[in-house]
Formats: structure tokens, C-alpha cells, sequence
């Protein structure tokens, strides 16, 4: 599929003070950046190194996804951040690798082959996954505003093993009617499970055709409809993309918000499955909200694996903290927050 962008929200406009678009947070103002370079941090953190004397709102430490988001948000707000991370390129764990990085954090200082291309041609994600289209992370993007700074790629397929055999998750009515992963009658019963769950409302309980799905388990709402022990593995692991079999004994209520999340992702972009990704990896999403923060006059500095405080410069009044930054002297800050 060709590669799209997510509606914009629109949120306040950022302070005259703020750092203006061309300030070279990242390689481009959109984020559609050369992979092969590390990004660099604005003028404000650059000019921040040789002069640390001013008072800061928040201090976060690590560039992970949920601390640069809390850095967006917290500049939003008219808050002043200071946000700094020991490693050369933002993201933390989460963060994609071109092929040189990549190679000297599993490699050391040894080189890439030759035969391999170009690093830039190459973006590795430490944490692979995907995002569903209409899941909470795209709908923090749009809200924030953040979607103008990234584009997407719609997945074209969701499969499953099945009888020896792999098989297309159907996406429309016609590959539903097609697909052999149930027979006829089988899937005239599942498409009345379907209409159930399409049409249940939590807050409506007209909807609820009389069943309290915070009691009645998977399995016994399944039962009502008479289906096969291979459509109950489909609906559980395909649709409701549960890892195990526990949710078959567990309130019904989850699987069916699953299954109306898969529903709405899938018709969120017309497209082969319900998931979307990021066109140069998920390390695109910590650096769009580093950009918001930086939008917003937050102050990014990078490669720094040590950072020394000194108590009659320390004025800072929040501390956000990676889960494995462990600060010394802790108790001698006002507040700190872990993500």
C-alpha cells in the first residue's frame, strides 16, 4: 500500500518564543529523515552544553516513547523541559536502528559488510510491532497533533496457520465468502456472532440481548452460537489477537472490545488488515513528539551517558525518569516520576 498520512487535530498554537520549524531537531521538518544520521538537537540544547545555569520546569532522562511523549505534553502545557538521554539517537529501547548502529550495538566497532548497502537503506526496530489504526497510540498522534511529523503504511495482510496451511485473514465480504477457514454453515453462525458483537454497546443495554459480559465468560457467550472449536481459536487469536487460551474462561467483555477494535482498525483505512506502521520504523514516534517538545521550546541534549548535577546550580522542580536511569542522591529532588 502506498504510504498515507492521519488527519491532523489541531492544538494550541505553540509561544512566539518557541523554537521555530527549521530549528534541526530532526534531519527534516516533516520527519522524513535520512536514517544513516543520528538526528541532531536544536540550537537552544546545543547552546545548552556550554551554559546549564537556567531553571528548568522538568528534567527527563531517556528518550523512550513514553518519556518523549510526557516531554511533549509537558511543553504543550507551558512547562520548561530540559530532555536528555545517553544515547547518540532518540527512542531508547524502542528506537530503529540503520545498519551502522545496528552493527555496533550487537558488533562493537566492527564494520558492516560491504555486501550489505547502504546503512541509511536499513531501519531495525528493537521492539517490532505494529499499530492498530484505530488504537489509543494513533488517537494520542491525531489528538497531539504529532501525525503532521510522520507518514504511515498501511499493512496489506493479517494470516494464520491453519491445517498445514497459511491463510488470509479475511478483510472483506468476498474474501470472507472464499476463505476456507470455515465451511458454509459454519460461517453463516460466526456471522451472527459477528453482527452481535459489531452492534454491542457497553453503555447501551439494548444492545446486550440480555447477557452481562462482565460474568458470562468467552466461552460460554461463544457457545451460544454453536461454533466449532477451530472458529473459537480464530476469533480468539486471530481477531482478538489473545497470546493464549485464558480469555476463553475470563469475562467476555475484553475479547468483545478486541474484536470491535480489530473491526474499527480495519474500516479505519480500507485497507488488508487493520494495522498501519510507520513508514521509517517506530523509532518515528518518539522523535514526533520530541519534535512537538521542541516546537514548544522544550531543550533535547544527546550523547550523554554522564551528567553531573551541581547542588548550586539544581533548581529543577520534576524529575521523569527512565525505569533504568537510577540517579544518585534522589531524595535531594522535589519530585521524581518513573514511566
Amino acid at each position: 500500500s502506498d504510504f498515507f498520512r492521519i488527519p491532523e487535530r489541531q492544538i494550541p498554537s505553540p509561544p512566539p518564543t518557541a523554537a521555530p520549524l527549521s530549528t534541526p531537531l530532526l534531519p527534516t521538518a516533516v520527519l522524513r529523515a535520512d536514517p544513516s544520521r543520528s538526528p541532531e538537537p536544536p540550537r537552544q540544547a546545543r547552546r545548552e552544553v556550554a551554559a546549564m545555569d537556567e531553571e528548568y520546569d522538568v528534567i527527563v532522562l531517556g528518550t523512550g516513547l513514553k518519556e518523549c511523549i510526557l516531554s511533549g505534553l509537558l511543553s504543550v502545557d507551558g512547562l520548561k523541559v530540559l530532555h536528555m538521554d545517553r544515547n547518540d539517537y532518540y527512542g531508547g529501547d524502542s528506537t530503529s536502528l540503520n545498519l551502522n548502529q545496528l552493527w555496533k550495538k550487537f558488533r562493537g566497532e566492527d564494520k558492516p559488510p560491504a555486501h550489505l548497502g547502504s546503512s541509511k537503506d536499513y531501519n531495525v526496530d528493537m521492539v517490532p510491532k505494529f499499530m492498530m489504526a484505530n488504537g489509543t497510540l494513533v488517537r494520542t498522534l491525531i489528538h497531539t497533533n504529532v501525525t503532521k511529523y510522520l507518514s504511515f503504511k498501511a499493512v496489506d495482510g493479517s494470516f494464520v496457520f491453519s491445517k498445514g496451511k497459511i491463510h488470509k485473514v479475511p478483510a472483506t465480504d468476498m474474501e470472507a465468502l472464499k476463505s476456507p477457514l470455515m465451511g458454509l454453515f459454519e460461517k453463516r453462525r460466526a456471522r451472527n456472532f459477528f453482527i452481535y458483537v459489531q452492534n454491542y454497546d457497553e453503555a447501551d443495554p439494548k444492545t446486550h440481548q440480555g447477557l452481562d459480559l462482565t460474568t458470562l465468560t468467552t466461552k460460554e457467550l461463544i457457545a451460544k452460537y454453536g461454533l466449532v472449536d477451530d472458529t473459537v481459536d480464530f476469533i480468539g487469536h486471530a481477531l482478538a489477537l489473545h497470546r493464549d487460551d485464558r480469555h476463553l474462561n475470563e469475562p467476555a467483555l475484553d475479547t468483545v472490545k478486541r474484536m470491535k477494535l480489530y473491526s474499527e482498525s480495519l474500516a479505519r483505512f480500507q485497507g488488508g488488515s487493520p494495522y498501519i506502521y510507520p513508514l521509517y520504523g517506530l523509532g518515528e514516534l518518539p522523535q514526533g513528539f520530541a519534535r512537538l517538545s521542541a516546537v514548544y521550546g522544550g531543550t533535547y541534549m544527546l550523547s550523554k551517558p554522564e551528567c553531573k548535577v551541581l547542588n548550586s546550580i539544581w533548581k529543577e522542580k520534576r524529575v521523569v525518569l527512565h525505569q533504568k536511569v537510577k540517579p544518585q542522591n534522589a531524595r535531594k529532588l522535589s519530585a521524581i516520576l518513573r514511566t
